[in-house]
């Protein structure tokens, strides 16, 4: 395809002279290799349109910057022509065009490049191994943006590109640009570097700003990405914009700059260029941000833009990383004789002439605003800007060619080189650039190294301070550092404050270094200073909280001493009081037809039951043990059975005369007199087997119970089997509701007494005792469990004595006249008769 031609970028009309030279013809020279060099000699357009100061500075820096860098590839090339060892006999030439950091400025040189040796056509083969492109290897461009976009069109023909100052770790990728190279380290090392240098001086709460372009993004992305594993913190993270000049850019500033002041952080770590970083540091101190410890690159560090700035000094201290560069022999003696030779008129039309032999109509005049420029405009900046980057790609491409050829001390075949063989001897030979080693590595880029930069103002004098070393390892000269502090000494930038005693550190966020001081919870305790959580007490102890250490637990239960346990031991002692009253009172009538119609002897003997089962509280109350926990349920279901298997005979009996008066007369013997003894005791004996197979099924034990209190241990009898529990209790239970069957629809005549209904009642009250028992029972794990043992006991003790006995007392020291044989006529007795009439 036919390349159309090519518009340029105009000059910024900063550096002028009276009278034009012929600078501008010395960017194209033919050879027998030619190589293609992309320089920054204009001025973005934005930036230009703008027409703001620090625009106009960095037209300034950048033509000047491209300019001697484009001289120092001239000078190279001049140096490796002349030289009888390196390429003997073969002289080089070179082809240089201007990209005014555009995109799709640079794309055209390019495209120019790609071009059919000869011609301006580009091929469109399936194999290019045979291709033979315009030029046999590129230089440049400078910027990473641009190199993104160029390395893709360069890579596709495997011609070789080396570029002295991209640095994004993205075109370290020598799959997808198998044939870039460049002179710089990539922003992975300097993010390394700076990584280092925070975490040298404990700076672990900073603030990270990048450009919004493409070095400044990947910067800070690497730069995040590493910090986060060296546990530094990122209090804040933001872009700014490139331009300073376009709509919003002010507001977007002034936000940055508000946020960080939030963040109370004392570092702050710019990747930027000088444009962005001098507007970033001129709002900084308009808006009194306060001083701080700026960590700053190569892309601003060294830039006069952001120097410049009004009362910079204010700013606090910065330091930051340059790369670490060595100066060019000659290089000044060199451009100093270049611009005293383009004056002269023959000079000039012997590189006009030559100029024209590398087809001059193709694109025209690279440089025209070069012929105005003089030696003093560039000769301050040649001690600032670094040529060396310049100088070895352009020594990497000799060296190759050397190697491809088969060069000897005599000289080198003239044959034919294909660009892509020029890689293989990139990829895996050193090569020697004025006494110092250089080489490739895997990522193709040569890592040189850096220098640690801190501004030193002397006399209102910027000075340009080495005070460091980073070359896989970090060395500083901590003495030549004088930061803005009071005493001269680094700040500290860190997000936490010291925690005391019994506190630990809760993280906040991502990262280790950044937390809250927190207290320790109860049960746990702070073991060390730098520990991030409590430790657990172990079981047997405690700690409250905000604690250092355990203390032993207390035991717990229900003790002698305490009021409730008093309470409820003197509700005992009253209702063995009234069940000795009441026996005694019963013993006194036990031959009145009251006492006897209540069942007589067998009264006496519920009655001596329900003492001890008053008694039997006592078991619930002090330190519990295994023997207690085991004597606790039988004994309470012994004492019950006691008593209502006294209950029993007579139930059945007032059951078989109501129901079933035919059969009443023979089956009244075996419930009554003598034989319901039997029925008490065959009763108990059951009760007692119950109670054994209690004792061997599973029996209550001892517990101890470290979760319910939190400072001691809580003493209970825990039951061991529900199923020996039910069995224990189920035969009670079902004792009481034959009981209630028997005699809960029995009814007496008004003239009588009626004592179905006592046994009825009292059935009823330990049904509704035991139900509200078990349901506390089951779910109660605390020292209460012992009182609602007690509870029930003396509930269902008192439910029988007020709804059995009672009543009977009431009549016989009350009511004596009711204690006769007609108002206390067994009801045994008065069905039959009633039958018979």
């Amino acid at each position: 395809m036919k390349l159309p031609g090519l518009w340029l970028c105009l000059g910024c009309g900063c550096a002028a002279s009276l009278s034009p030279s012929c600078l501008s013809a010395q960017f194209r020279r033919p050879g027998h290799f030619l190589l293609g060099g992309l320089f920054p000699f204009g001025k973005d357009t934005v930036n230009l349109t703008a027409r703001s100061e620090p625009s106009l500075l960095l037209c300034e820096r950048l033509f000047t910057d491209g300019l001697i860098w484009a001289l120092g590839m001239r000078f190279a090339i001049d140096q490796i022509n002349n030289s009888s060892s390196l390429l003997p006999g073969i002289t080089l030439g070179y082809d240089m065009y201007d990209t005014c950091l555009e995109p799709l400025v640079a794309l055209q040189p390019s495209l120019l490049f790609l071009a059919r040796e000869g011609s301006t056509d580009i091929g469109v083969l399936c194999n290019y191994s045979e291709y033979r492109p315009r030029v046999t290897a590129v230089i440049g461009p400078h910027k990473s943006g641009l190199c993104l976009v160029t390395a893709k069109l360069f890579s596709s023909f495997l011609i070789p590109q080396v570029s002295y100052g991209a640095s994004s770790e993205t075109l370290s990728n020598a799959e997808l640009f198998p044939s870039f190279y460049r002179t710089v380290p990539s922003d992975k090392n300097l993010a390394e570097a700076v990584v280092l240098l925070l975490s040298h001086f404990g700076w672990n709460w900073v603030a990270a700003v990048g450009s919004d372009d493409e070095y400044g993004r990947r910067a800070q992305a690497l730069f995040l990405s590493m910090a986060g594993t060296d546990n530094i913190c990122i209090a804040f993270e933001g872009l700014i914009p490139t331009d300073p000049a376009e709509p919003g850019a002010r507001k977007q500033l002034e936000d940055t700059v508000r946020l960080i002041n939030s963040t109370k952080v004392n570092v702050v770590v710019l990747f930027a260029h000088s444009v962005p970083a001098q507007a970033l540091l001129q709002h900084s101190i308009r808006m009194g941000l306060g001083k701080k410890v700026w960590v700053g690159t190569e892309a601003w560090m060294l830039s006069d833009i952001a120097a410049s700035t009004p009362n910079i000094q204010s700013i606090g201290t910065v330091l930051g990383f340059v790369m670490r560069t060595a100066a060019v022999p000659g290089f000044r003696e060199y451009v100093a004789e270049l611009f005293s030779s383009v004056a002269q008129e023959e000079f000039c039309r012997r590189s006009r002439e030559l100029s024209g032999l590398v087809d001059a109509e193709v694109l025209g005049t690279q440089c025209q605003q070069c012929d105005h420029v003089t030696l003093g405009d560039i000769w301050p900046m040649l001690g600032v800007t670094t040529v060396q980057p310049v100088h070895v790609a352009v020594y990497s491409v000799a060296h190759a060619l050397h190697r491809a050829l088969g060069c000897t001390s005599k000289g080198c075949p003239k044959t034919t080189i294909r660009s892509w063989q020029l890689l293989h001897f990139m990829n895996t030979l050193p090569f020697e650039v004025n006494g110092q080693s250089f080489r490739f590595d895997q990522s193709h880029g040569t890592n040189t190294g850096y220098k640690l930069i801190f501004w030193a103002w002397r006399d209102g004098t910027l000075t340009y301070l080495p005070v460091g070393d980073y070359d896989q390892s970090l060395y500083i000269q901590e003495s030549q550092i004088q930061f803005h502090t009071a005493d001269k000494k680094e700040p500290t930038s860190e997000c936490f404050r010291r925690c005391q005693p019994g506190q630990f550190r809760r993280i906040k966020g991502f990262n280790l270094c950044c937390y809250d001081c927190t207290d320790c919870a109860e049960n746990t305790f702070w073991s060390s200073s730098d520990s991030t959580g409590c430790s657990p007490c172990p079981q047997h102890q405690w700690a409250p909280a905000r604690s250092t250490r355990c203390r032993d637990r207390s035991e717990r239960f229900l003790s002698w001493d305490e009021p409730l346990a008093l309470a409820l031991l003197a509700l005992a002692a009253l209702t063995a009081a009234l069940s000795c009253v009441t026996a005694l009172l019963f013993l006194k009538h036990r031959r009145s037809p009251l006492v006897q119609m209540a069942g007589g002897g067998r009264s006496l003997w519920a009655l001596l039951w329900l003492l001890l089962q008053s008694l039997s509280c006592c078991l619930y109350v002090g330190r519990p043990s295994a023997a207690l926990c085991g004597l606790q349920q039988p004994s309470y279901a012994l004492c019950f059975n006691g008593c209502f298997s006294t209950l029993l005979p007579k139930a059945l009996e007032i059951s078989l005369v109501t129901e079933f008066p035919r059969r009443a007369a023979g089956l009244r013997r075996w419930v009554s007199r003598g034989r319901a003894w039997l029925l008490v005791a065959a009763s108990l004996l059951a009760q007692a087997l119950l109670c054994f197979c209690h004792l061997r099924l599973g029996p209550d034990s001892l517990v101890a119970d470290y979760e319910s209190l939190p400072s001691e241990v809580l003493l209970v009898c825990g039951t061991q089997s529900w199923a020996a529990f039910a069995l224990l209790h189920g035969y009670n239970s079902c004792l009481a509701f034959v009981c209630f069957l028997c005699t809960f629809m029995v009814q007496s005549p008004g003239r009588s007494y009626n004592v179905a209904r006592g046994i009825t009642f009292a059935s009823l009250i330990c049904f509704i005792i035991w139900i509200f028992f078990l349901v506390i029972f089951a779910t109660l794990r605390t020292v209460l469990r012992a009182v609602t043992q007690i509870c029930t006991v003396l509930a269902t003790t008192l439910g029988i004595l007020g709804s059995y006995f009672v009543p009977k007392c009431y009549i016989l020291v009350f009511r004596p006249d009711l204690n006769t044989g007609d108002y206390c006529q067994n009801a045994t007795e008065e069905e039959p008769e009633e039958q018979n009439r």
